[in-house]
């Protein structure tokens, strides 16, 4: 349709609104009334809550929210939250720990993997209310500053990160995968499923195969990854 049958439509529907009485409906007008159609259909089934529970916006419909308890990083918190919180969310906005970061927020990327009761886990694919009484564990749980876990100080010998962007993801992940190889936890590519896994290169790089690193410190993280299970042999 070429723009003089589009302005021709429009003044058609003008036309007839004039006709019944209504104000001249122009081509700006008609756009911001669908637009201010759609918040409001949006205000109706949609609210804001704090962590408390009130809600803040005025006429907003109700949003179910949920008690949860977590042990994160040794510390036992109690949290009000909308029921379709994210793990990853939870922590970062009601916690405020934002060493765990929002990379592709699709599972994809492992920037925000988290060690949940001893597994790692991508907490933007699960729900914090799942996880009512659970240990959870951020990358500020492994070490501080003035202690550093082991893997922290080997990712620092050995330049295992860049940006740093993804770097806590990495950690918690690279942590969890060495205690995975220890406890017996075949990979895909395990040859010998009965076997004891080995911390081979092969082997942590087809676990971390997750965690994308988007400076491409691959090798440096392999290294520092190596280093901590040869100190754990």
């Amino acid at each position: 349709m070429n723009d003089s049958n589009k302005q021709a439509n429009i003044d058609g529907v003008a036309g007839n609104c004039e006709a019944e009485g209504s104000p001249k409906i122009t081509r700006r007008n008609l756009l911001k009334l669908a637009g201010t159609s759609a918040a409001t259909l949006a205000g109706g089934s949609l609210s804001m809550h704090s962590v408390s529970g009130e809600v803040l916006a005025p006429g907003a419909a109700s949003v179910p929210a949920s008690k949860v308890t977590m042990h994160v990083n040794g510390m036992q918190h109690e949290l009000l939250l909308d029921t379709r919180t994210t793990l990853l969310d939870a922590v970062r906005e009601h916690l405020h720990l934002t060493g765990t970061k929002k990379g592709c927020d699709h599972g994809q990327c492992g920037a925000c993997t988290v060690i949940v009761d001893g597994r790692r886990i991508n907490s933007c694919l699960t729900l914090a209310v799942m996880h009512q009484g659970s240990q959870v564990t951020t990358i500020e749980g492994l070490g501080t500053p003035a202690k550093l876990h082991p893997m922290q100080a080997a990712f620092v010998k050995h330049d295992g990160f860049q940006c740093g962007y993804c770097t806590p993801g990495q950690i918690c992940s690279a942590v969890a995968v060495l205690d995975e190889i220890k406890a017996g936890v075949p990979s895909h590519v395990s040859i010998d499923l009965l076997a004891s896994p080995r911390a081979t290169n092969l082997e942590m790089r087809e676990r971390m195969s997750g965690n994308i690193c988007r400076c491409g410190a691959y090798s440096n993280i392999a290294e520092a990854m190596t280093e901590v299970a040869g100190g754990q042999a």
